[in-house]
């Protein structure tokens, strides 16, 4: 099992970017997959979740803002965030929990995670 998460890099104060988190040794078809970030300073948040009927979560702090979509030929989970902020700075990484069988949204507690991408919003 791996997530891979990609894309991250530095953008101006309501720029945009677009995460993928490649995705392999299990179907999103039975375990739901969230994007989390962590902070300096703050607690982890999960700001967005697609399960496994493509039903979508999102944290309030994501709403309007962020759209998480599947491509499962690709088993690739992509994460838009638009109009980017200085408080979105953070690791984002993608996870499951492989303990829970058909998972929903949100993950919460995860099993597997990946490696995660620095999101740096600064002008």
């Amino acid at each position: 099992v791996q997530l891979q998460a990609s894309g991250g890099g530095l953008v101006q104060p309501g720029g945009s970017l677009r995460l993928s988190c490649a995705y392999s040794g299990f179907s999103l078809e039975h375990y739901a997959i969230g994007w989390f970030r962590q902070a300096p300073g703050k607690e982890r948040e999960e700001v967005s979740c697609i399960d496994t009927n493509g039903n979508t979560y999102y944290a309030d702090s994501a709403k309007g803002r962020f759209t998480i979509s599947s491509d499962n030929a690709k088993n690739t989970v992509r994460l838009q965030m638009s109009s980017l902020k200085p408080d979105d700075t953070a690791l984002y990484f993608c996870a499951t929990n492989l303990f829970v069988y058909g998972s929903g949204c949100p993950v919460g507690d995860f099993s597997q995670w990946g490696q995660g991408t620095l999101v740096t919003v600064s002008s």
